[in-house]
């Protein structure tokens, strides 16, 4: 089975409404139109490696139930890593992911500015996650970099909440 489930790709097809919300995220009720910003390894992670919370919050923003909140340049960059061949096992998800206009799922935004000195990451090449969910606060950046996850604690005076996909999954999952 590809990584990219039946239920993202019909909420792909312009010309169908989205699905209903407990069809698409399962147990998980994330918060109605919470900005996301998905830095580039959360979106492979959803459109390529299958991972199941990446694909929960991906059948959210299909369903617009989460507002993904990307640049051109962050869009460009995923398109960029997407062109590059991966592991055999990977490279029919790939190939499916290259198929699918991402631009159509997210709400494009103007590149930002600064978030300012107190919220600098390591990686420079991160930087504009970082600044685009301080701009679009309160927002919530999903990664699993390390550079991004250190800067939790400040963000948070920002009105951003850093997590992973698996944390903040975990964090909205319906008992069941």
């Amino acid at each position: 089975m590809l990584p990219t489930n039946a239920l993202t790709r019909q909420a792909l097809k312009a010309d169908e409404p989205p699905l209903p919300d407990a069809a698409v995220t399962g147990a998980i009720a994330f918060p109605r139109l919470s900005a996301v910003v998905l830095d580039t390894n959360a979106v492979l992670d959803w459109l390529v490696f299958g991972d199941p919370d990446a694909r929960a919050i991906g059948a959210a923003v299909a369903a617009r139930r989460l507002r993904w909140l990307a640049t051109p340049a962050m869009l460009a960059e995923l398109r960029s890593v997407l062109h590059r061949p991966l592991a055999p096992r990977w490279e029919a998800a790939r190939e499916l992911a290259l198929t699918i206009d991402v631009a159509t799922l997210a709400s494009l935004c103007e590149e930002p500015a600064a978030a300012g000195p107190h919220l600098i990451c390591r990686d420079p090449a991160d930087q504009i996650f970082i600044d685009l969910a301080c701009r679009h606060s309160p927002a919530v950046l999903l990664t699993r970099d390390r550079a991004l996850l250190a800067l939790r604690r400040r963000a948070i005076a920002r009105g951003v909440e850093i997590a992973s996909t698996s944390a903040w999954c975990r964090r909205w999952a319906s008992p069941v």
